[in-house]
């Protein structure tokens, strides 16, 4: 079952211009709480307000140009301006409350923050559970989650406020916003379209991994045609038109669940998909 670590401030390490961001020194999997992150005194964080939006200079701490996790390079974003995404969510409770997040702060579980590998540092984020509607505005100070799957790791209060503990994911849209104007997205950019086929009939978001994108129809046919066989699962391909011109994703689903998710996902390492995309219909 794949592991998510999480790194900390105290992990990272500097030497001539060289930023290696390192795990923390435990690691468990981030599943409902899982008895080994759970919810620390247990105590009531229904009340707990959303994070409110301030002008704040980047941090010092957390902002390499890059990094590297478990051998995978990453980049921070030089403006959160117009960020808009759709992916799985997380959340990290006890087992890292009171340690030092990647901008040297110390996270509590208990406030309305979150982890994201790209994002600047800070950066003000409204987190929509697209399961239930549910929403909150966090304040991203960390990097992670490094589960390739996930999009943003919450800390356990937001967690709570958009009903993901029980599960320990979520399907979301995360929003950056522009703390000059807070009632409005930086930059706005509409959220994606949902095709009505795309739907369940009780309008649920749906996972799709998508494993490839090509110019061309016939290959993108061939390729459906060879995952579907390998996997045993459903394959659509997807046309899009982009700035380049028109271009053909395959997609393996649809995935009614996280847990689903991450099993194929698993099953496209083994058959050389490395990256998979997450897609959220």
């Amino acid at each position: 079952m794949p592991v998510r670590l999480h790194p900390t401030f105290s992990c990272f390490v500097v030497g001539c211009a060289v930023l290696a961001l390192l795990s923390a020194c435990s690691s468990g999997s981030r599943g409902p709480a899982a008895g080994r992150d759970g919810p620390g005194d247990g105590r009531d964080v229904s009340q707990v307000p959303d994070a409110v939006p301030r002008v704040e200079p980047r941090s010092r701490g957390g902002n390499p140009a890059s990094y590297v996790v478990f051998g995978k390079r990453y980049y921070t974003m030089d403006s959160s301006a117009g960020y808009r995404k759709r992916g799985i969510a997380s959340w990290y409770g006890s087992k890292f409350h009171g340690r030092r997040t990647s901008n040297g702060e110390v996270y509590d579980m208990y406030a309305m923050s979150a982890a994201h590998k790209e994002l600047p540092i800070p950066t003000y984020v409204e987190v929509t559970n697209l399961e239930n509607g549910r929403q909150v505005i966090v304040r991203v100070n960390d990097r992670g989650p490094f589960h390739e799957n996930r999009i943003i790791d919450l800390s356990y209060a937001a967690a709570s406020r958009i009903g993901m503990l029980s599960r320990g994911t979520a399907m979301v849209e995360v929003r950056a916003i522009d703390p000059s104007a807070p009632k409005v997205a930086a930059s706005p950019t509409p959220a994606p379209s949902v095709r009505p086929a795309t739907r369940e009939r009780d309008g649920q978001p749906r996972i799709f991994l998508q494993a490839g994108s090509f110019r061309s129809e016939v290959n993108a046919e061939r390729y459906r045609q060879r995952l579907e066989r390998d996997l045993d699962r459903a394959v659509r391909v997807m046309p899009f038109s982009t700035g380049n011109g028109r271009v053909h994703r395959v997609q393996v689903g649809p995935i009614n669940s996280v847990e689903l998710a991450d099993r194929i996902t698993s099953q496209m390492h083994a058959i050389g998909v490395l990256e998979p995309l997450v897609i959220i219909d």
